[in-house]
């Protein structure tokens, strides 16, 4: 009976989501207690020994949110293009050492030392990161709306999300291309539908969304307090 009651519940994107954040918070603690005891017996007083963005894991979540704009069509693609590209620039560093950039700091790293040494660099990994942090908080702010109030209007749930999120730092190419998705956004039950899956009441959902974004937000606060502490979170696009 249990398993007849477990192969009805369906996995969304959101439920996903939750496991993957919450595996995120497990590991981030187990490597928080080793850095520690690293530290205690090296004596290493590097301010950014202790950050930590397991990387795999981070990329999970940021794969999440290409599987909904694919549900959603072409109406995001500009958006699913420039996620995409990063999470396969930051996939390609980490599959060449796995062990040593399980951890996201460490490719930061790698490319700023780079740079410091001299060596041309155009920090397409730090970019890569700052962005597709920038495209959690753009879905983020999204769901508060929606968590608020499943009725709100989309097209301006999505253009307050923007407003608040991306456009500050996006240039008139990149802006241009956000109004023409505008127009295209799908009504608020066409995306409610996406994200809550079948058979599953409002109240349910919205425990998932603010359970989602709970966990989201203050991973999203430390990897830009982490990008701001190596001096990458003021660049902007074209």
């Amino acid at each position: 009976m249990k398993r007849r009651r477990d192969m009805e519940v369906e996995s969304t994107e959101i439920t996903i989501g939750i496991e993957e954040l919450s595996m995120m918070k497990l590991i981030k603690v187990k490597l928080i207690k080793h850095d520690q005891q690293q530290t205690a017996l090296n004596h290493d007083d590097d301010k950014d020994y202790n950050y930590h963005i397991p990387t795999m894991p981070f990329l999970s979540i940021s794969n999440l949110v290409l599987q909904v704009l694919d549900k959603i069509g072409p109406t995001m693609a500009v958006l699913r293009q420039d996620i995409f590209q990063n999470i396969q620039k930051l996939e390609k560093v980490h599959d060449s050492d796995p062990a040593l950039y399980s951890n996201m700091v460490e490719i930061l790293k790698k490319e700023i030392i780079s740079e410091g040494k001299g060596t041309k660099c155009s920090k397409t990994c730090c970019k890569a990161l700052l962005w597709l942090t920038r495209s959690l908080d753009f879905t983020l702010a999204l769901l508060q709306l929606l968590a608020d109030d499943l009725e709100r209007n989309m097209v301006q749930a999505v253009q307050e999300s923007y407003t608040n999120t991306l456009k500050p730092w996006h240039g008139w190419i990149s802006s241009a291309a956000f109004k023409v998705a505008l127009k295209l956004v799908p009504d608020n039950n066409g995306l409610i539908t996406i994200l809550k899956g079948k058979d599953k009441n409002n109240d349910d959902f919205k425990k998932e969304l603010r359970s989602f974004i709970s966990l989201l937000a203050p991973l999203l606060k430390e990897i830009h307090n982490i990008l701001g502490a190596f001096g990458l979170d003021r660049l902007k696009s074209t």
